[in-house]
């Protein structure tokens, strides 16, 4: 194990003060193959330090659009240029399929960065016409230092979600990766200094969370924003640290997603689609579709399908370019994941415990309502199936959650898509199809799923500070 990776703090790589470091592990060997840079509070305020300087005093905030717009493009060019190498970072760090990390992960990241260096350029201001004799416009100015925290599952990706819109609109970042899945986030971070964004602007802080980097993070004043995806309960602790400066928080927290298949869908299409939604990443998606609800009368034939696909799924080696399901992340994860086949109720029809870190794709029927395994956020590739009979019994079983993150509708009838969609309490409503994006749309969830809005024009409000300015015409 020789490579080794650093904070990105003011424009370079760097060790920690005390010079301590952690291990990052490959889930599917178990051995350690980095050793990162392990910060904490004083690698914290360096970071959120040189954040505040170039926020304050450096080009970043006072660039225009274009000019910013142009970095931003190169940035995600080089990350394309650089493909292979921060895909295999992501698969040796978390064991994502190295065919999903160069065909969907790497690619997304640099669409998520092009798309809101374009957005911030091309959105338009109000202005609101008066007949007092005053003309009033509005501003949407960067807010500051943001503090972004991001998860292990999707971590470039996800990363970038945050951190794109933040820098398109001005504002300087201290990231913080999750510390199952650092290296891509450093790789990145020796990017964009490659593409000219300059010192300071895009900081990289290792290190863990409660009592360590990150709690610092969320407690410093100097943070203006802090956007955070993970577990609900982190989220609540993050929310409660946020207050005491109120620091505005935007929240992508757990979800549990009912997926719903009625009588009249085409059963190739929900099979194929109902397949990606739980057993994608390894079931290790905040939108997996893991409580799947299907009609009576196309019961049988609907799991005969899907058993079937779910059985036919590659599970081995993520390095090696047929495989569709790789570990899961970590030792402890699987832990937790494999506690639910502990359940006593309900029948595994086909999947289990795996070699290794692995779980193979689990299907189980006949849980119980209040059972662990149906109500509580496993993110593996474990899905319960329950049947229901008619349509109001459907979207209370989909609504019976403390979770609202996303759902899925599976009909061919048009008016009950739309009757459908509109009573369930999710942010995001896929019909006959999972995890299609459109980056200018609401993202978001209901209830324990988090709290506010990203993408388009609602990350443009996170991250800036909206302003008023009203000019008197004519002297008046």
């Amino acid at each position: 194990m020789s490579e080794r990776f650093g904070h990105v703090i003011d424009g370079e790589e760097r060790a920690s003060l005390d010079g301590a470091e952690f291990d990052t592990v490959d889930p599917y060997t178990q051995q350690p193959w980095a050793s990162v840079a392990l910060g904490g509070a004083p690698e914290a305020d360096l970071a959120v330090a040189s954040a505040r300087r170039a926020f304050d005093e450096g080009p970043w905030p006072r660039m225009g659009f274009a000019e910013r717009g142009a970095l931003l493009h190169r940035f995600a060019d080089l990350i394309m240029a650089n493909l292979d190498e921060l895909a295999l970072a992501d698969t040796r760090d978390m064991g994502k399929p190295v065919a999903d990390a160069k065909g969907k992960d790497v690619p997304r990241t640099a669409q998520n960065i092009r798309f809101f260096a374009d957005h911030a350029r091309l959105s338009a201001a109000e202005t609101y016409p008066t007949d007092t004799g005053h003309h009033a416009y509005s501003r949407y100015e960067p807010a500051g230092v943001v503090a972004a925290i991001a998860p292990w599952n999707f971590p470039m990706m996800l990363e970038s979600w945050k951190f794109a819109p933040a820098l398109a609109w001005g504002n300087t970042v201290v990231l913080k990766p999750a510390e199952d899945s650092p290296v891509s986030a450093t790789l990145m971070a020796r990017l964009a200094l490659e593409a000219g964004i300059p010192p300071g602007v895009f900081n990289v802080l290792h290190g863990y969370g409660p009592d360590s980097a990150g709690s610092a993070l969320t407690e410093d004043p100097r943070v203006d924003r802090i956007t955070f995806t993970g577990e609900s309960n982190t989220g609540r602790a993050i929310t409660a640290a946020a207050a005491r400066n109120l620091t505005p928080v935007s929240l992508e927290l757990g979800g549990k997603g009912a997926n719903l298949v009625f009588a009249d869908a085409d059963l190739g299409t929900a099979v194929d689609w109902s397949i990606k939604a739980i057993f994608t990443n390894a079931g290790q998606v905040c939108l997996a579709g893991s409580r799947l609800y299907v009609q009576r009368p196309v019961l049988d034939e609907f799991l005969a399908r899907f058993v079937a696909a779910a059985e036919a799924l590659v599970v081995g080696d993520p390095k090696e370019a047929g495989t569709q399901i790789g570990p899961l992340s970590s030792k402890t994860h699987h832990t937790k994941v494999t506690s639910y086949l502990d359940d006593p109720s309900g029948k595994v029809l086909t999947g289990g415990r795996g070699d290794g870190l692995f779980v193979r794709p689990t299907v189980v029927v006949d849980a119980a309502p209040d059972s662990p395994i149906q109500c509580e956020e496993i993110f593996g590739p474990i899905v319960t199936v329950t049947p229901f009979d008619t349509e109001d019994e459907a979207v209370a079983a989909a609504n019976g959650s403390r979770y609202g993150l996303n759902a899925m509708v599976f009909t061919e009838n048009l008016s009950r898509a739309h009757r459908v969609s509109a009573r369930l309490r999710a942010g995001t409503v896929w019909t006959n199809c999972f995890f299609v994006r459109d980056l200018r749309a609401p993202f978001g969830g209901f209830g324990d799923s988090g709290w506010g809005r990203e993408g388009g024009t609602f990350s443009r409000e996170f991250f800036t500070e909206p302003k008023a300015v009203v000019m008197a015409i004519d002297g008046g």
